[in-house]
């Protein structure tokens, strides 16, 4: 008998990769706080739950991709109250690794099993279902949780054991910090050099320069399209995430505290692609 499963929190990154799921045959409920957002997926077969705990009393496995630890947390807590023993709850948000190894132990403790299940590739990732996938557990539940969620993954790997998942993301964003960094001085230098801009972009993109940042946010700099994506208020939320857990190993960031200093001067809700518009801004002294 095929698996009842659930997924909660509809954004950008969740909306479609729930799509998936229902998309390749499964029997989908979904919830999000805003309800509007759960449409979609409706529209693609899901069926839509009145409450977080009517998800969990009515799925085998559920799929979380919410914002923060505590947003986690608190679905958890209401996920929880009616799930049949045994349920596999998998969180694909990036949350601070501590809490990933705390939630591991407390949901073991109730009878329950849990992956933290990380994902990269940005928002066409999840669109195009092909995300890669750090996941932290059990081998035979993390085992579980790749063979479901293979409609929306390009690469899915065991990283270890409760919180591994979590600390390779830390990994991942750290090195994404670094690569955005490098496309937005590059690219602003070219500009104040008097060069072609989308011809930089074009050749310096094709050799030992190039990333999975020039590729997806240098059309989004050529075109000064700062809308999300991957919000910069995400992107620092992690980056917090990051400190803290160096602050724990003794590890150092310097690079990711830069980033994230000057993404203070960069709104919000724009893309983090627009640390090229910082980047013009300022002169060599500053």
């Amino acid at each position: 008998m095929s698996k009842k499963l659930g997924f909660v929190g509809l954004g950008v990154m969740g909306g479609p990769m729930a799509g998936h799921l229902a998309k390749a045959g499964n029997e989908v409920t979904v919830w999000n706080r805003t309800a509007a957002k759960a449409e979609p997926v409706r529209e693609a077969g899901a069926t839509v739950a009145g409450s977080l705990a009517d998800l969990g009393a009515a799925c085998d496995i559920v799929f979380l991709c919410v914002s923060r630890s505590e947003d986690v947390e608190a679905c958890l807590d209401e996920l929880t109250k009616h799930a049949r023993p045994g349920t596999l709850f998998v969180d694909h948000s990036t949350i601070a690794p501590a809490v990933a190894t705390k939630l591991h132990g407390v949901l073991r403790e109730e009878g329950f099993r849990f992956v933290d299940a990380p994902i990269t590739g940005g928002s066409m990732g999840a669109q195009k279902g092909q995300l890669t996938i750090f996941c932290g557990g059990a081998p035979e539940d993390v085992d579980e949780a790749i063979e479901t969620m293979k409609p929306y993954t390009k690469r899915a790997a065991r990283v270890g054991g409760p919180g591994a998942g979590q600390m390779m993301k830390m990994a991942n964003q750290i090195a994404v910090g670094g690569a955005l960094l490098g496309l937005c001085e590059c690219l602003s230098f070219a500009k104040k050099a008097g060069l072609d801009v989308k011809q930089a972009h074009e050749l310096i993109g094709s050799g030992a320069g190039g990333s999975w940042a020039f590729e997806n946010y240098g059309p989004k700099i050529l075109n000064a399209d700062w809308s999300p994506g991957f919000t910069v208020k995400n992107q620092r939320k992690d980056f917090a995430y990051c400190r803290e857990a160096a602050k724990q190993l003794d590890a150092a960031i310097p690079g990711t505290d830069l980033v994230d200093d000057l993404l203070g001067n960069v709104k919000d809700d724009w893309t983090t692609a627009a640390l090229y518009d910082v980047m013009l801004r300022m002169g060599a002294g500053d």
